[in-house]
């Protein structure tokens, strides 16, 4: 019997990050907290508030910042050294996707003897069974990493993003705070903020989709649409900000029921290689993706193209489907909320096709609806942008 949906993290929406942990805090009985952040939040007011609050009530701390994009081997395994060390029973996450999966990695090594470096864990997940409690506070809304079962972690040697898929991993907490996100540049905001749709989008046209997931995807696509562009324009409203938080949270927990598909597959492979922001990957990624999905989903790609505004006679084929629902995103992505061409990397196209083995054979890829070929992968990546 498959579960259609399980979510086990405790949700928290609050406007005060210090009163909120300490909360937290107090409720699970938690005196030793590494806290593991991205540097700079050393610097936000409400972090440094949040600190002083804690060893204010008597509770060990230990800070960990040496977080960077695409967290490597080498910084998870360092941070999960200081967390031992420290003896910490909570570790408290702030940041964006890297340090959320900074943070589950680092708690991985540090829980369990079995090994000090986390691409241990990654060839053998079975390794993972003690896990201490996470509070996972998201600064973006985009990753949904603080509700997903999942960490990516770069091999330095072979420069591969890893996956760590356990639901031993999973936050004990998601505390969404959208004043952390009101400083967040308009670039990050439109990157985070096309990720959470391919994530939703993704998730709905993947093989592991159900029912239950469809509706919630459904909702976050419709939330995207309605004010992502909203909190592009006007980045200091903490409305639009807290609905792309919410968003966020619920197209993360999508990921861990209905996954992702090839359009993540070349964004994990492509960014790897060429250093491509992965919000803005996956939306280069998904306008092909979507009309390939029509041949097999055409219903659900529709359903996409309507939520975008798209209007249909109900007598198109599958593949004016894809069409009409393709241009529909691209007038979303490009027009309404502003992602810049892809031209601006200075990569070609037949520079990415030279990837396609890699990106047909990469974890996600299997999830997709329609089979993938050699060829028609490589389709795909020649039409990425």
């Amino acid at each position: 019997m498959k579960i259609r949906m399980q979510q086990p993290v405790k949700v928290v929406v609050e406007h005060d990050l210090a009163k909120s942990i300490m909360e937290i805090l107090r409720l699970e009985d938690k005196w030793r907290v590494m806290i593991v952040l991205d540097q700079f939040l050393m610097g936000v007011p409400a972090v440094q508030e949040m600190i002083a609050e804690i060893q204010k009530n008597n509770i060990e701390v230990s800070i960990y910042g040496d977080i960077v994009p695409d967290p490597p081997a080498s910084v998870i395994n360092k941070g999960a050294e200081a967390m031992k060390n420290f003896g910490a029973d909570c570790v408290i996450a702030i940041g964006g996707g890297s340090c959320l999966d900074s943070a589950k990695g680092i708690n991985i090594v540090a829980s369990n003897g079995d090994s000090r470096d986390i691409l241990d864990y990654v060839k053998d997940e079975s390794l993972i069974r003690d896990f201490k409690c996470l509070i996972s506070v998201p600064t973006t809304a985009g990753t949904g990493s603080e509700m997903s079962n999942a960490l990516i972690v770069t091999d330095e040697t072979t420069r591969e993003k890893n996956a760590i898929l356990s639901d031993r991993i999973l936050s004990d907490y998601a505390l969404l705070v959208p004043e952390l996100t009101l400083s967040l540049p308009k670039r990050q905001t439109i990157a985070s903020g096309l990720d959470v749709f391919s994530h939703a989008a993704e998730g709905y046209l993947s093989n592991l989709s159900s029912p239950v997931a469809d509706a919630i995807s459904e909702k976050v696509m419709f939330l995207c649409t309605n004010y992502l562009p909203k909190a592009v324009a006007e980045g200091q409203s903490i409305e639009y900000r807290e609905r792309m938080m919410v968003a966020a949270n619920l197209a993360g927990w999508i990921l861990n029921q209905s996954g992702t598909i090839v359009g993540h597959s070349e964004a994990h492979i492509l960014g790897s290689k060429y250093h491509f922001v992965h919000g803005e990957a996956v939306a280069y990624a998904l306008p092909s993706v979507l009309e390939m999905s029509a041949s097999v989903l055409p219903k659900k790609v529709k359903e996409i193209g309507k939520i975008l505004g798209a209007e249909f006679t109900g007598d198109e084929t599958p593949a004016e489907i894809g069409t009409i629902t393709k241009q529909a995103y691209l007038k979303f992505r490009d027009e309404q909320v502003g992602l810049h061409p892809f031209s601006d990397y200075g990569v070609s196209n037949e520079e990415l096709v030279k990837n396609a083995d890699e990106v047909l054979h990469e974890r996600f890829a299997g999830n997709t609806s329609f089979e993938l070929t050699k060829e028609n992968v490589t389709e795909l990546l020649k039409r990425f942008g």
